[in-house]
């Protein structure tokens, strides 16, 4: 039965890195006995909540199922649960994955240097699905300037040309994912690199 006496969680919110998406919320506290806590989740536009695997857990933060589109509409509720006692539903406010998560920056694998270029090699922050287009902003200058040029790539195998020979040249990089109606999501800028041309 729902009790009046138990509280309903607060804070009730999805935190989504690289689409790893957490539904967290602030712990009720109770003066006897130990609270635990059941989540559900719903498409905007199903009318039945569906579990997602924490039900009484003692812990006030819960995974999605990773089998949920990045486009859809989803709206969470939990719940604190003491003995036979219920606290009304807390809902989050409405997630959509590919709006709402933040992207980390991509991951450069390699850098190999000539006398004019650097060649870099990246892979994206999370594993991508079929039919994604990602691109990758690459801020680069001189090391002892601090005027930044740009170019955009859409491979992940790409270079840096028309460099100085033994010079050092640094570099950061931004992955961006084309979500709908030709948005891009854009992601966190990566930390910078250094490398040094080499000697024709």
């Amino acid at each position: 039965e729902t009790s009046p006496h138990l509280p309903a969680p607060e804070n009730v919110e999805v935190y989504s890195y690289n689409f790893q998406n957490l539904l967290r919320w602030s712990p009720v506290v109770v003066e006897n006995g130990s609270v635990v806590y059941t989540a559900h989740y719903k498409t905007r536009f199903y009318r039945h909540w569906s579990g997602m695997g924490c039900a009484h857990t003692p812990h006030t933060q819960c995974w999605l199922p990773p089998e949920l589109r990045r486009r859809w509409t989803l709206v969470l509720r939990v719940r604190a649960e003491l003995g036979t006692h219920t606290s009304a539903w807390a809902l989050s406010p409405p997630f959509v994955a590919e709006a709402n998560t933040t992207l980390g920056p991509p991951k450069v694998n390699s850098v190999s240097a000539s006398p004019d270029s650097l060649h870099i090699s990246v892979s994206p922050p999370f594993p991508p699905e079929p039919g994604d287009l990602l691109r990758y902003l690459v801020s680069y200058w001189e090391n002892t300037t601090s005027a930044a040029e740009e170019l955009m790539e859409n491979k992940t195998l790409f270079q840096i040309g028309n460099l100085k020979e033994s010079t050092l040249y640094c570099f950061s990089i931004q992955v961006q994912l084309k979500i709908y109606l030709g948005h891009f999501l854009k992601g966190e800028q990566g930390a910078p690199e250094c490398h040094r041309t080499t000697l024709s």
